[in-house]
């Protein structure tokens, strides 16, 4: 840190470090890269970083297995009597196909399919979350259900007209690629709708909703919008429970 070769930021109790993306740590940090290529401990450390990712994703998954029947009241602890789906159906334009990246239960699709007749697609990486959201949007008939990584969403290019990501975020290591994927999939001129508490220190919540991070501050989101392509529309901030304030963001392709 002290050499400015790399940046940390906290989330409550831990703290994350990565490299610097500045001169002349870049440049550094590559000749480094070069003259490590060859050598076996370089070699282990990155199979080992790899293998500690796959750690952290398995983890997320255990916890969504255990916790599917129960998702639905725990979000009712945190959120109250605060309607989320309700404030994202006052953003959302219905037209054409509409995309829910990290369904999980269901809820979502299952009140804004009553709206319209609009397909929508709902995608999760749980398997045991899509099976509760099959349970609850079994009489739905534009519903259709997929099985998959939000980094690596099972979608065509330019498939949708909209893409929502609610309450999702924070479940992924790394955010910005499930931003780009709502990218890649979305049609010219598409819309977005992010929905995500913002940056908070309460590990409590983080164990009871689960998380890699502890929500995020507005400006990060917004520059991770605008880095991978997106045109920043709005943002609002709404409080819920336990002194938690989730923001909701529009941003079009």
């Amino acid at each position: 840190l002290d050499s400015g070769l790399l940046t940390s930021r906290r989330d409550g109790s831990f703290t994350y470090y990565s490299a610097a993306k500045n001169e002349p740590a870049i440049s550094l940090i590559s000749l480094v890269e070069k003259n490590l290529d060859h050598k076996a401990i370089a070699r282990r450390d990155l199979e080992k970083s790899g293998e500690m990712i796959k750690i952290r994703q398995n983890r997320t998954k255990r916890f969504f297995k255990i916790i599917a029947p129960q998702w639905d009241r725990l979000k009712k602890e945190v959120f109250g009597n605060f309607d989320l789906n309700s404030r994202i159906k006052e953003k959302l334009i219905f037209n054409g196909k509409i995309a829910d990246l990290g369904c999980g239960t269901g809820e979502l699709i299952e009140s804004l399919s009553r709206e319209t007749q609009d397909q929508f697609i709902g995608i999760d990486y749980s398997p045991e979350m899509l099976e509760q959201a099959r349970l609850r949007l079994s009489g739905t008939k534009n519903a259709e259900l997929r099985l998959g990584e939000l980094e690596h969403l099972p979608m065509k290019n330019e498939e949708i007209d909209t893409a929502i990501m609610n309450m999702v975020l924070h479940h992924i290591s790394q955010p910005q690629l499930p931003i780009a994927e709502a990218y890649r999939v979305l049609k010219p001129k598409g819309f977005f709708i992010l929905s995500d508490f913002q940056k908070h220190d309460q590990k409590n919540i983080n164990e009871l909703m689960g998380g890699s991070w502890f929500g995020f501050e507005k400006e990060k989101i917004g520059t991770w919008l605008t880095d991978t392509g997106f045109h920043f529309k709005t943002m609002d901030s709404y409080p819920v429970n336990h002194g938690l304030t989730i923001n909701v963001f529009t941003a079009q392709k």
